[in-house]
């Protein structure tokens, strides 16, 4: 005959019971941090690309957010030597973070992106304070259909490169502190003086959605400049009353559309 205890049975239906109300949090608290986990793998890869006088550090200020997001970050550094080893640089950081990709480029970096934009794991442009030429464009000639900027005037042409004179920064970077501008000249990487007459293939704004970040106070890419090149580009438009840096002086708001690309990219796979 079967021992029948009240007792030993109210225990097991109260433990049932108590492992059930441990289990189901559990499975949904495992289940919110998949799709969490989920959710962030399907988010968009983010590629930057320098401009002159400055390396990948310069987007130090917007790197850690948008990892935090959940994004991969890769910052290519190249040379400034050729045109051509940059885009092949940066082609080469690309295969180091899964596709798709926004590729961001800020000042010359815009012409590395509107080259090294065209393969196929580029989904989405984004230029800051950039350069972007077509197919018939150098970087300096687009530079020469408008008046020259001002740091043209503290420009120094030494051992085949381009530097940037210390009196140069303000016309640079003049909206960041007296300390963040003796930074940026302290760590400035001059370019090769042929560089800026290297034409390279490709324009990948023609077929690729694009954004532009427009600097209203920039004394080195001139601001009429980027905003031909966004009207052509059909680019979505946003202005900053920055300096040529706005990723140093208002990160915030070179995230907020850096973040509205990568969103559009995402929302698309969807």
């Amino acid at each position: 005959m079967a021992d029948f205890n009240p007792m030993r049975r109210g225990l097991l239906i109260g433990g049932a019971a108590a492992a059930t109300g441990v289990v189901l949090p559990v499975m949904t608290a495992f289940a919110a941090t998949t799709e969490g986990v989920k959710e962030m793998s399907n988010k968009p890869s983010i590629v930057f690309a320098h401009g002159i006088w400055a390396d990948g550090s310069c987007f130090s200020k917007v790197v850690p957010t948008l990892q935090a997001e959940g994004h991969e970050v890769i910052c290519a550094q190249y040379g400034l030597d050729t045109a051509k080893a940059d885009v092949e640089t940066t082609l080469r950081s690309m295969g180091r973070v899964k596709p798709p990709i926004v590729l961001v480029g800020h000042s010359y970096g815009g012409t590395v992106i509107t080259a090294a934009g065209t393969d196929d794991r580029v989904a989405a442009l984004v230029y800051i304070a950039a350069l972007g030429p077509d197919e018939t464009e150098t970087s300096q000639g687009q530079q020469d259909k408008f008046p020259r900027t001002d740091v043209f005037k503290y420009v120094e042409v030494a051992d085949g490169r381009v530097w940037m004179k210390p009196e140069g920064v303000s016309a640079f970077a003049g909206d960041l502190s007296e300390q963040e501008q003796r930074l940026v000249w302290a760590v400035h990487f001059a370019p090769d003086k042929d560089l800026f007459n290297q034409k390279i293939e490709g324009t990948a704004w023609r077929t690729k959605p694009s954004w532009c970040i427009v600097a209203q106070h920039d004394r080195t890419v001139n601001p009429e400049l980027q905003r031909f090149a966004a009207k052509r580009m059909n680019a979505k438009v946003v202005e900053l009353a920055s300096s040529h840096v706005p990723m140093l002086s208002q990160p915030a708001k070179v995230i907020e559309v850096i973040r509205e690309a990568a969103n559009a990219v995402q929302a698309k796979r969807s």
